[in-house]
């Protein structure tokens, strides 16, 4: 299938003021582009696209004072299959994880285990290793937490959100993401596009999504506590501890969101289908 997204995004400076963004997709799906990337800006300034600490295509730009809006479209085949589903899938011991896997085991800003990691072993110790495990966390997670777009909160944490028992998909994400983390479960947080492909369509206004992978048997699997079901259609823009690593932007001064759209749908493929590479 081919799936466009894009966004229309505007923000008000009163100075001119750096910002870094996470708007590009991953470099994992860059096959899969059927339509360049780029990201228009109004009024057009230089831009400099760089890879993070973690992988993800970085935008650093110096926002001029006013109003600065950024665009984009871009068209991503996509294989159509939800997301995988290994209930062999096994736990892997501590001192066998890949090096560069071991960071997803440590707290981190918003994923604060310590103060979970008590809660985590009593709620979950009894579940089988590997992926029963995983998936009894997701399950609590989906239930625990009631979703209300009016109750975002850039500084709740997965602690708070337990407490809290309300929030967005960054909070499903960071308290399931803490929970594995607890169990010796490395769990790392993702942002992108998540459309209504395969689902009934729901008449909240799209939104970028965030969901979680967890590293189990030597791959990592995709796992979305707030839907709680495999979805279809996910492209990845950003991957990293939790959402301060993930954030669509980050300023180094003074940004006001003025206007904020995003869009994520199917549509025909009229390509030949011997000239469509699909993600693995």
């Amino acid at each position: 299938m081919l799936i466009k997204t894009g966004y229309d995004i505007t923000f008000e400076m009163d100075a001119p003021t750096p910002m870094s963004l996470l708007l590009s997709v991953h470099p994992s799906r860059q096959n899969d582009l059927r339509s360049p990337e780029t990201i228009s800006f109004d009024p057009p300034i230089p831009q400099r696209r760089m890879l993070d600490a973690f992988g993800n295509v970085c935008t650093r730009i110096l926002a001029p004072a006013g109003r600065l809006t950024l665009s984009a479209d871009v068209l991503v085949a996509d294989s159509g299959l939800p997301d995988v589903v290994a209930p062999e899938a096994v736990q892997v011991p501590v001192e066998a994880l890949p090096d560069d896997v071991m960071l997803y085991l440590m707290a981190s800003r918003y994923c604060d285990t310590d103060k979970l990691c008590a809660i985590a072993w009593q709620l979950f110790g009894q579940t089988p290793e590997g992926w029963a495990r995983v998936q009894a966390i997701v399950d609590y997670v989906h239930t625990r937490i009631r979703f209300d777009y009016q109750q975002a909160d850039a500084t709740r944490t997965a602690f708070d959100g337990y407490h809290q028992q309300v929030g967005v998909c960054r909070d499903y994400a960071h308290l399931a993401i803490a929970f594995c983390r607890c169990m010796n479960i490395p769990a790392r947080y993702c942002t992108g596009y998540l459309g209504d492909i395969g689902v009934p369509a729901v008449p909240d206004p799209m939104d970028f999504s965030a969901w979680f992978e967890v590293y189990l048997g030597g791959r990592w699997y995709t796992f979305d506590a707030r839907h709680n079901t495999p979805r279809i259609g996910r492209i990845v823009m950003a991957r990293g501890r939790d959402a301060t690593d993930c954030a669509i932007s980050t300023s180094f001064g003074t940004a006001r969101l003025v206007h904020f759209s995003v869009h994520t749908d199917e549509v025909a493929d009229d390509t030949p289908a011997s000239h469509v590479r699909h993600a693995a």
